[in-house]
């Protein structure tokens, strides 16, 4: 044997030393990383389940899932029955809310234009907490608001394309809409639609009694519980069916924030004493920009604002501000901007613009709300 093969020989099993040692130590690894994350783990459900705080962010967790399309989920926090408890609970509470007889008045400023100022129709401002990121939008002039409803029958128009082709300077998503799996046409609202003092849609018969979000002829807005008549006689020109009421006579009705139902992208509407109306746009399912917010932070929101009444709209991947025939902000829709069935819309001279009557002569129960057209 030649005796520079001893040397190579060694130093073979040097390195096979070495390889076995790396080998050892990220086994070692490994098996302290699956130790601590399963010490985590345990942890973590223990803190989940068996501890006040833990249980918090637990129904919390559910109410966000109660309002997004895995609603299904929310049982694994929270058990199938207490999912179903929840939401029977807050359709009652959200009931109640909108019972209290309003008694909010408007004295409208002189909007006239002046050389010296001229107040704008619509300013817009940024909005921050610590959740969530979105947007005021106050309209000065109430009596400029009219309610848009898509173009074509079948399917809901995009609030954007409502805002162009109506001509308007801004636009809200507004009500609710059938939404099968998440995936509808936007076409079928649900409850009640008012546009320009006529009942444009309506799926509760005609002594129905609804939660519904509008405003009347003299710019005042109209929120809670309201039978078919009584809007008849307060003269209710723009309206769509949502819920809850956030605000009555000048007080919020959310508690605090564990009744905020989740975290979520929102809409909200309310007005203030001199009557402008503020809508506020909150983005969510965002991490790193905006998660959402709860309507408990709606609710605060309006109030910082000044609002004596406000309401919740549509939400979710609804939420959507439009102005100068651009979107503000950033909807959570994978897909972009929803096609839906409502939005309230501000022109300069609404009195010009023609808004006809889609759902007229059809049937509520004919509307196909997942078929694609």
């Amino acid at each position: 044997m030649k005796p520079e093969v001893l040397p190579q020989r060694a130093a073979t099993r040097r390195q096979k030393n070495k390889k076995k040692k790396r080998k050892g130590r990220f086994g070692r690894f490994m098996l302290r990383l699956f130790i601590v994350l399963l010490l985590a783990g345990v942890g973590g459900c223990a803190w989940l389940f068996l501890t006040p705080s833990g249980k918090d962010m637990r129904y919390l967790a559910a109410d966000t899932l109660i309002t997004t399309q895995h609603r299904h989920w929310a049982k694994y926090f929270i058990g199938e029955e207490e999912a179903k408890k929840r939401v029977a609970e807050y359709s009652a509470r959200f009931e109640e809310m909108g019972e209290e007889k309003d008694r909010h008045t408007i004295k409208l400023p002189d909007l006239v234009p002046t050389k010296v100022q001229q107040t704008p129709l619509v300013e817009v401002e940024e909005v921050s907490g610590r959740n969530y990121h979105g947007y005021v939008m106050t309209v000065h002039d109430p009596t400029k608001i009219r309610l848009g409803v898509p173009a074509k029958v079948g399917r809901g128009e995009r609030v954007s394309s409502m805002v162009e082709r109506l001509g308007a300077v801004a636009g809200v998503n507004g009500g609710g809409f059938a939404d099968p799996n998440w995936n509808g046409n936007g076409f079928k609202p649900i409850g009640v639609v008012i546009s320009q003092g006529q009942i444009y849609y309506n799926d509760m018969g005609k002594d129905a009694s609804v939660q519904i979000v509008g405003i009347d002829k003299q710019g005042k807005m109209i929120a809670g519980h309201y039978s078919l008549s009584e809007l008849s006689k307060m003269n209710v020109q723009e309206a769509v069916t949502f819920q809850p009421r956030l605000i009555v006579n000048g007080k919020g009705l959310i508690r605090n924030a564990s009744e905020g139902w989740g975290i979520a992208p929102r809409t909200a509407m309310g007005q203030r004493a001199d009557g402008a109306i503020i809508f506020v746009t909150v983005d969510g399912r965002q991490p790193g920009y905006s998660i959402g917010a709860n309507l408990y932070d709606m609710q605060n929101i309006l109030l910082k604002h000044g609002a004596v009444i406000g309401a919740n709209l549509d939400g979710g991947s609804s939420t959507v501000l439009v102005k100068d025939n651009t979107i503000v902000n950033k909807p959570s829709s994978e897909y972009g901007e929803r096609y839906l069935p409502t939005a309230f819309l501000v022109f300069e001279h609404p009195e010009t613009v023609s808004i006809p009557n889609i759902w007229a002569g059809m049937k509520p129960e004919n509307i196909d709300a997942a078929k694609k057209r």
